[in-house]
């Protein structure tokens, strides 16, 4: 992961040097910022690339972004771009469709190579996470791809399942998750362009990115959960929306089943939770975990790692 921030500028330079360097050179946007407010702008992001995309966060001072016809042609990107509100919210407009405000946790989508341009609301500047999925890595051939105009992405039934998605491609971090990594990518984009009418929804293409994607949201509700000794399947079903034949036929195509994935969660959570607190009892580290009893957390917690709970956390203690 590659990461940059402000403060390796002089403080008189920062803004012309985010503006020419990071702004134009590596993102092909033109940034501009009143010259009196110069002095104080601070901006960082992170950019990885995973699963055949770009994942980029940033966080800066507030200042308006252009991307135009003469940026297009000087850094043309050819890609989808799916952006995360993060911040308090932000203005983004084009110049071929109709200005919009995205507000924090929301989503919008656009082709890299259509002009636009965006400011945030408030005083506190932008903060937002952006996707960017090259079109010739994404199955789905249709024109239309080049002719997304930046827009909210407002299908309620689908916010929840990008989110979801989003979520789980910020936290791969090893090489181990690259084919996770690339299902996700490619969900995200399929998302994307079942909610600008592009995929439909029951193409097999839809049906995939729908499954990968509520499989990712089923696995985050019961990591939400993971406390309730009384999490099952249909507790998760509800919170769904879907019949809890649907939600195990999700889990066939996984690795683990959904008793399988619950005490998985339950035994990393109680894992995080020794190492962050080992003076913490054993027992309320069980019950924290949604473990029935004591003795059944053993049981478990042996099965799996070869060692008492007690051992792993003695081992992780003299590591530290």
């Amino acid at each position: 992961m590659y990461h940059w921030c402000t403060d390796e500028v002089e403080p008189h330079d920062r803004f012309d040097y985010w503006r020419e360097v990071r702004a134009k050179g590596l993102f092909g946007v033109t940034a501009e910022l009143e010259r009196e407010r110069r002095a104080d702008f601070h901006g960082e992001f992170s950019l990885r690339q995973v699963g055949g995309g770009g994942l980029v966060e940033l966080k800066a001072s507030r200042y308006t972004v252009e991307r135009s016809a003469s940026d297009i042609a000087y850094a043309p990107g050819d890609s989808i771009c799916v952006y995360q509100q993060l911040g308090s919210g932000s203005w983004f407009g084009g110049m071929r469709s109709i200005d919009f405000a995205i507000a924090n946790g929301s989503f919008a989508t656009s082709h890299t190579d259509l002009p636009y341009r965006t400011a945030p609301l408030g005083a506190g500047g932008f903060h937002l996470r952006i996707l960017k999925i090259p079109v010739n890595s994404i199955p789905a051939h249709d024109k239309r791809v080049r002719e997304l105009g930046p827009k909210t992405f407002n299908d309620n039934a689908l916010v929840p399942l990008l989110a979801a998605c989003f979520a789980d491609l910020g936290e791969v971090a090893t090489d181990d998750g690259a084919s996770d990594a690339t299902s996700l990518v490619q969900t995200l984009a399929h998302l994307a362009l079942i909610e600008r009418g592009i995929v439909r929804p029951g193409s097999r293409r839809g049906q995939a990115a729908l499954r990968i994607a509520r499989l990712s949201q089923a696995r985050r509700l019961i990591a939400r959960h993971l406390q309730d000794p009384d999490l099952a399947p249909t507790v998760v079903a509800d919170l769904l929306g879907i019949s809890v034949r649907h939600l195990h036929m999700l889990f066939e195509t996984a690795a683990k089943s959904f008793s399988q994935t619950v005490t998985d969660e339950r035994l990393k959570q109680s894992r995080r939770l020794m190492r962050e607190a080992p003076e913490r009892l054993i027992a309320d580290v069980a019950a924290a975990c949604g473990f029935e009893s004591l003795a059944t957390y053993y049981r478990v917690f042996n099965a799996a790692y070869g060692m008492a709970p007690g051992d792993f956390r003695a081992q992780a203690s003299e590591r530290r």
